[in-house]
């Protein structure tokens, strides 16, 4: 079995409570036990406290290598670092609470920082939008307190749907989703993170 190189990602505000963070940490570990050998790589997005993009950092990334000054160097710096992290990457676990029907803001962050065009994306002649981020595995850790995946529950989840457009767009299709969910319901709560872990399949 050959090891690979795994980053998670955690956009809880939670800390070690988190309950997305606990249900990352068992995908973590299910990966562990296929591929014994991995590297893990943590980036709390919200300890990290990674920006959320300036119009400074925006212009930076649509400026020519050729034309790009000392101070366009400077702000692409923290970019160049997340995109050269994810392709590094061959499996991302991320960890992915519900908050308010979306993801948390510093999930969106990171997302629009690893969003570069002629880099992590392009367009095809024919106008098409091509990935180029290729040959990812995706294991999302999602946590809600209510339940998502019932008819009435799924047309307000904006973070699996939406994940799995943005990340597919960036050439990252193969995604699976793990939930802990109803958390916060009195006849589900006790045994929903149980519930999670046990959904768990690493293939």
């Amino acid at each position: 079995m050959s090891s690979k190189k795994i980053l998670q990602l955690n956009s809880s505000i939670m800390g070690e409570q988190s309950f997305s963070r606990k249900l990352g940490n068992a995908i973590v570990d299910k990966i562990l036990e296929k591929y014994p050998n991995s590297i893990v790589e943590q980036l709390d997005l919200v300890e990290t406290g990674i920006p959320h993009l300036s119009p400074e950092t925006l212009k930076a990334m649509f400026t020519p290598t050729e034309y790009q000054t000392d101070d366009t160097k400077q702000n692409l710096i923290l970019s160049n670092q997340l995109v050269d992290q994810l392709f590094d990457a061959d499996i991302l676990v991320i960890g992915a609470p519900l908050v308010n029907r979306t993801i948390h803001s510093s999930l969106k962050a990171w997302i629009d920082h690893i969003t570069r065009r002629g880099i992590t994306f392009g367009y095809g002649e024919d106008g098409l939008p091509k990935g180029f981020v290729k040959d990812k595995k995706v294991y999302v850790a999602m946590s809600s307190g209510g339940v998502y995946t019932d008819e009435q529950g799924q047309a307000h989840d904006f973070v699996a749907p939406y994940l799995r457009s943005f990340l597919g767009f960036l050439g990252m299709t193969d995604m699976s989703v793990f939930r802990a969910e109803g958390l916060h319901v009195p006849v589900l709560q006790e045994n929903a993170l149980q519930k999670g872990i046990d959904s768990i399949v690493i293939d």
